[in-house]
């Protein structure tokens, strides 16, 4: 009777030893395997390189004068494509104005290309963000399904000084890619 019962109290602690051990296992692999892994504000979508003419496009900013990509011609023009309520178009604009402040005396410039939202909101959002690059409305999508054709938010092409789209990006931008893929182009 003694070994039934030693028997019988030894079988919970081994699944429990057993459970113990497995959820050690799950934590060391999570670290080894997150540990190079970088931080959320560290993540930024990478371009891709191309080579095409930049569209033809008109729209009004934000004061409602009628604007036209051929207006800049001889600056380099990064387009952004986005909207009020994307969460990576807000977490980008702190980056990109800085990125802005920075190369705007170089002949850069950032057009903001906002998809679709009113009017009030736009403002109010240029405002939040204390935005000093233009910024353009779009409230009938031209930018994005007929000029850029993309539906992805945020989008970003950047033109050359010649009027050609050199990298296009689908996905939130940090100042460190900026740094990497747009300055070269600047510096041209």
């Amino acid at each position: 009777m003694t070994t039934s019962r030693i028997s019988s109290q030894a079988r919970p602690f081994v699944p429990l030893s057993l459970l113990g051990l497995g959820l050690i296992l799950i934590a060391a692999s999570a670290y080894f395997i997150l540990r190079d892994v970088p931080p959320q504000s560290d993540l930024s979508a990478v371009p891709v390189e191309v080579n095409y003419s930049a569209p033809e496009l008109t729209l009004q900013d934000t004061a409602g004068m009628t604007r036209s990509l051929a207006e800049y011609r001889g600056q380099v023009v990064l387009v952004n494509l986005w909207a009020t309520w994307c969460p990576p178009c807000k977490e980008e604009m702190p980056a990109l104005q800085a990125y802005y402040d920075k190369y705007k005396k170089d002949g850069f410039v950032i057009i903001a290309i906002n998809d679709g939202d009113p009017t009030p909101d736009v403002l109010q959002f240029v405002e939040d963000y204390q935005l000093t690059f233009p910024v353009w409305l779009d409230p009938t999508y031209i930018a994005t399904e007929q000029a850029f054709k993309t539906l992805n938010l945020p989008s970003s092409f950047v033109i050359d000084r010649n009027g050609t789209i050199k990298l296009r990006w689908v996905g939130g931008i940090n100042r460190r890619t900026l740094e990497k893929y747009v300055t070269p182009i600047i510096k041209e």
